[in-house]
């Protein structure tokens, strides 16, 4: 199944997510198994429940990490639109200098910019990560094709050699 092309932007995808869990548990089931044996079925379920509850909460915490920074732009343009509104009456009403609002008022639309920025830098430190996350999968995929390729010359290797030994033992004289 081949997945379909990324969107660079945002957090990862559920096809992402999905893919790095199996990994996960394919990368399991080749370490903690035997050459008789498979993994045992307890262990990987037990790790395949781990590695699905860890895709789900780093998929609720991205969630709640976008809320946070949206509710905080939101409070920050509210208060900043709030300030410059008050500090401008005052000023309309010539209850303080110019200079005074000025400075009051530029401040606060300075805040508002520097957090406005945060959005836009967010959405190209993920763009970045998913770039990097993609080519991490795609070496993966890669060493997966290669250890595949190793395993199949491997048992092709032990076929032949099995073969050489029964031979020589048919050929050995006195068994």
């Amino acid at each position: 199944m081949q997945p379909s092309q990324p969107v660079l932007e945002g957090n990862p995808t559920a096809q992402e997510r999905a893919d790095f869990v199996t990994r996960r548990l394919e990368q399991f089931i080749r370490d903690n198994r035997t050459i008789d044996r498979g993994v045992n079925f307890r262990q990987w379920q037990a790790m395949a429940r781990a590695e699905i509850v860890n895709a789900i909460q780093d998929a609720e915490l991205d969630a709640q990490k976008d809320d946070v920074v949206t509710k905080r732009l939101l409070f920050i343009a509210a208060s900043s639109l709030v300030t410059i509104g008050f500090w401008g009456v005052a000023f309309a009403w010539g209850q303080i200098g110019y200079l005074v609002a000025a400075i009051i008022c530029g401040l606060a639309a300075l805040l508002l910019f520097a957090f406005a920025l945060e959005w836009p830098i967010r959405r190209a430190v993920k763009r970045h990560a998913r770039r990097r996350r993609g080519v991490a999968l795609g070496r993966i995929e890669d060493l997966n094709g290669r250890i595949r390729q190793m395993e199949r010359e491997l048992k092709r290797e032990a076929k032949i050699l099995d073969g050489r030994l029964q031979a020589a033992r048919r050929d050995q004289p006195g068994t």
